[in-house]
């Protein structure tokens, strides 16, 4: 009677590298809907609930990185043994070199297999040696579950924190399907206890807000950042002197919306995920082009890694030199930046990347009292029209750095700002608009709604609801049918999949 073609199934659940389980795909959307029908019919049962949860989440990471799910596994289980050995040692001194090993090995792992082939790169270029690159298979979110699995055991050091007695729980907060590949990087000392929680409770406020960081997650993502990839940023950033100044200048404010939402989406939709399930992640993003600075800006991007990186790296840096007085703080914000352009990719473009957003960082730090001195002295500190400059000259210090996030040498990225000033003719523009019409709204609409007040955002939650829940259903469903035929191709894997 059902003619079912098990194979062509099991093929689908298997293993695949040119086929992760990515969010708003058919198969996730598939498998997601039998996970929460089954979460819903166990929710008067936690252990049956993160049992459910941690093999959907081992499944979900292994149609990302194969066999690889073993290498999670064993991190999880190293790290909860280091947190229980550092916590209960009555010496200050075992506890420095557990925590030592415990880095070592974390960070051994994760630049063998991010690093090894940078470092042979060095090697070569350096004539140190001759070494043939080494194919290596990076894991999907090493870096991301690798830094979570650090926080707890930095945390249990710093006394910040208990372990959890629980090795499952441990395991679900590392596992966590939702944020294992891109993030956010949640913390241990949030997450945890809301494992521990014995109630599922998802209120309508949860629910609205969800549904609508889901909605918007897939717009950004399918929408705006996949359609300006495809059709328009990737053919000027492959070939930047076929194109005009104008193209060049345009794909660059392209290329920062397309990475504010692919990176964002990801995030907005793990977050809403995640509410559906019942759990709260850290907010990832908070209108990061609206920033008035650099620094303005690390405290609305990537939120979670900036925060990481602060507790972890920057403030032990700063209080290791705190006798340089105001040189500390450059030591430490040179060093956190371009280890955190390290943390991004074994490239040296992401060295640079991270180096000039030291180095803005690190003038602005210098700037800072002279530039109060004279706001206040032309009577503009607190004006609204300061504020737009600022937030002007903070976003294209921004765009320019993108650059050398998205090039692959210095020689492309000269490339581009050479057809940016060399050819640069305004009267190009409308042929500009006309050819690339499309993409010219998408930037536009795109920008424009990334500088809506935060409160419509909230509004629309609550409204969103409110609503019957049949209705709920219709615009989901509403908002992934338009994705689907908006998307031209097959749907795009996250950006920052590869870090």
């Amino acid at each position: 009677m059902f003619n079912v073609d098990f194979t062509k199934i099991v093929n689908l659940l298997k293993f695949d590298p040119s086929d992760p389980l990515l969010f708003g795909s058919s198969l996730f959307l598939i498998v997601f809907f039998f996970l929460i029908l089954f979460y819903r019919i166990f929710a008067t049962s936690k252990n049956a609930r993160i049992l459910l949860l941690l093999f959907f989440s081992l499944f979900f990471y292994y149609k990302a990185s194969g066999i690889y799910f073993l290498l999670l596994i064993a991190s999880s289980a190293v790290n909860f043994a280091f947190g229980k050995f550092i916590f209960e040692s009555k010496s200050a001194g075992i506890k420095r070199l557990l925590l030592i090993f415990n880095i070592t090995l974390n960070l051994g792992l994760l630049g063998y297999f991010k690093y090894t082939n940078f470092f042979i790169e060095i090697i070569n270029d350096f004539k140190l040696g001759t070494f043939d690159p080494i194919d290596i298979f990076l894991p999907l979110g090493i870096s991301f579950y690798t830094f979570k699995a650090m926080n707890y055991v930095l945390d249990i050091y710093l006394e910040s924190m208990e372990p959890t007695k629980s090795f499952r729980d441990f395991s679900l907060f590392v596992f966590f399907f939702p944020n294992i590949l891109a993030g956010p990087i949640d913390r241990a000392s949030q997450f945890i206890p809301q494992i521990e929680q014995n109630d599922l409770v998802i209120s309508k406020e949860d629910i609205g807000k969800a549904l609508l960081l889901i909605m918007s997650g897939l717009l950004k993502k399918v929408v705006i950042a996949d359609y300006l990839s495809l059709n328009f940023i990737d053919r000027v950033f492959d070939s930047p002197l076929r194109f005009t100044g104008v193209e060049n200048l345009f794909a660059l404010y392209g290329y920062g919306l397309q990475i504010y939402c692919d990176f964002s989406g990801y995030s907005d939709i793990a977050i809403g995920i995640s509410l559906l399930l019942g759990f709260k992640l850290m907010d990832n993003f908070n209108s990061p082009y609206q920033a008035t600075s650099i620094a303005d800006f690390w405290r609305r991007w990537h939120i979670s890694l900036s925060s990481w990186l602060l507790d972890y790296l920057f403030r032990p840096i700063q209080m290791k030199f705190r006798n340089l007085k105001m040189f500390s703080n450059v030591i430490a914000i040179l060093v956190t930046f371009v280890l955190c352009g390290l943390w991004h990719g074994a490239s040296w473009m992401f060295v640079f990347w991270g180096l000039l957003h030291g180095f803005y960082m690190s003038v602005s730090m210098f700037l800072q009292k002279p530039k109060r001195m004279l706001y206040q002295k032309l009577g503009i500190l607190n004006s609204k029209v300061l504020k737009v400059f600022q937030v002007l000259i903070t976003f294209h210090l921004l765009a320019i750095s993108w650059v050398f996030f998205r090039v692959k040498s210095f020689e492309e990225a000269l490339n581009i700002f050479g057809q940016i000033f060399n050819f640069f003719d305004y009267k190009i523009i409308p042929q500009f608009v006309e050819g690339y019409t499309p993409s010219f709204i998408l930037i536009v609409l795109g920008y424009t709604i990334h500088f809506l007040p935060k409160s419509l955002e909230v509004k629309s939650a609550s409204i969103l609801g409110k609503i019957n829940p049949v209705f709920q259903a219709l615009i989901l469903a509403f908002v992934i049918w338009f994705a689907a035929q908006i998307r031209s191709a097959e749907l795009q894997p996250f950006i920052y999949f590869q870090f």
